[in-house]
């Protein structure tokens, strides 16, 4: 995306949904909008400000919008082996992997992280606006009798991303956060709250943990972390910058890069897409890895002044359309405009000049490879 599409006209017939933080949000008087369903903070000091605090320091994220579910069973890696494209056998006690869940006609319903808390069980932690869909897809395949529970309402999530994120957070932690590589989790105390995933993953790419805690526990928890983050100017930070933020590092956004209809190896995604193992419409996805694709998801930078949004059409210099922007947005890091798009195979190689249609204007750009930063 652009920015994520929040939808501020849509008419509110009903309630949104609040995380055990929205009130401390407003409180601190961030700008909220509704996501998912969920009134979440959009930023607090401006996105440019706190993007920035999280490339050099430290800022902290409530995503407690996001799904939990705990499959657990002696069937369980079984179920998770056949719905999602990632090899879950490899995981071990304590590791993160990421994968996503392909869908009967060649998409991806989601993208997700899969946790093995210990053998036969497992965490996975999904989109918040596909909840209700991945649970009913796991659900449909569940032919081998997993215990499912949907923990989403239970848990709250707080990234805590940065640079600085590892020493802030090591000051409420006997755990040697140093000892928690990256995809890696433990579970223990943290601001004297027992049982919190301490989960070194994150949607910054600037290094950092994400912490999983009941609800009950989220204002303390928060409300530890600034208090031990003040000397580092620790920020709060809204759901624009962990937009630009995920961006600059090419990472894909459910509902903009990855779809429903896009295959995994169309997305660049062909790591997490394991065929030495079946799962749901594997020999599609091996035919396109073996034939080739005909369109690919690739990064681009604006050559001429523009900046890409989503949907806007990608073309040739005849005009041809070629493809479409899928994300894209002034990077603050790199002050210049950056975008992801699906286009033609033929113009997926790195220096590639394509341009973005703005405003029925032909915008010059050229294809980069990702990571941008």
């Amino acid at each position: 995306m652009a920015f994520f599409t929040f939808d501020s006209t849509k008419p509110k017939k009903y309630k949104m949904k609040e995380t055990a933080l929205t009130s401390v949000h407003i409180a601190l008087g961030a700008k909220m909008a509704e996501f998912a369903g969920y009134n979440m903070p959009i930023s607090y000091s401006g996105i440019n400000n706190e993007h920035l605090q999280v490339r050099k320091s430290i800022g902290v994220f409530d995503v407690s919008h996001m799904g939990e579910f705990i499959l657990k069973g002696d069937k369980a890696l079984d179920l998770i082996q056949l719905v999602t494209t990632n090899d879950a056998s490899k995981l071990t006690d304590g590791k993160v992997q990421y994968s996503c869940l392909p869908n009967d006609e060649g998409g991806i319903v989601d993208d997700l992280l899969v946790y093995q808390v210990k053998e036969n069980e497992y965490l996975l932690v999904v989109n918040a606006s596909n909840i209700e869909k991945d649970w009913n897809w796991i659900i449909k395949h569940n032919s081998f009798g997993v215990e499912m529970i949907n923990k989403s309402d239970d848990f709250s999530l707080l990234a805590v991303q940065g640079p600085d994120a590892v020493k802030v957070l090591q000051t409420l932690t006997s755990e040697n956060l140093n000892q928690i590589p990256y995809y890696t989790f433990t579970i223990g105390k943290l601001a004297g709250v027992d049982n919190v995933i301490i989960s070194n993953t994150g949607y910054t790419g600037a290094g950092g943990f994400e912490l999983y805690i009941l609800n009950a526990d989220a204002k303390k928890v928060w409300n530890a972390v600034f208090e031990a983050g003040k000397e580092y100017g620790i920020l709060p930070c809204g759901l624009g910058c962990r937009d630009t933020l995920r961006l600059e590092k090419g990472f894909c956004l459910y509902g903009h890069d990855i779809d429903d209809t896009t295959s995994p190896i169309e997305a660049g995604l062909g790591w997490i897409t394991k065929f030495t193992k079946n799962f749901t419409k594997a020999v599609y996805h091996k035919n396109l890895k073996d034939t080739g694709v005909s369109k690919k998801l690739v990064g681009f930078e604006m050559i001429d002044r523009g900046i890409p949004r989503q949907h806007y059409i990608l073309k040739d210099a005849e005009g041809n359309s070629i493809g479409e922007v899928t994300s894209g947005t002034q990077s603050p890091s790199l002050q210049k405009a950056i975008g992801m798009g699906y286009v033609a195979t033929e113009f997926s190689e790195p220096g590639k000049e394509i341009f973005v249609e703005i405003r029925n204007q032909l915008v010059k750009a050229k294809v980069v490879k990702t990571p941008f930063l």
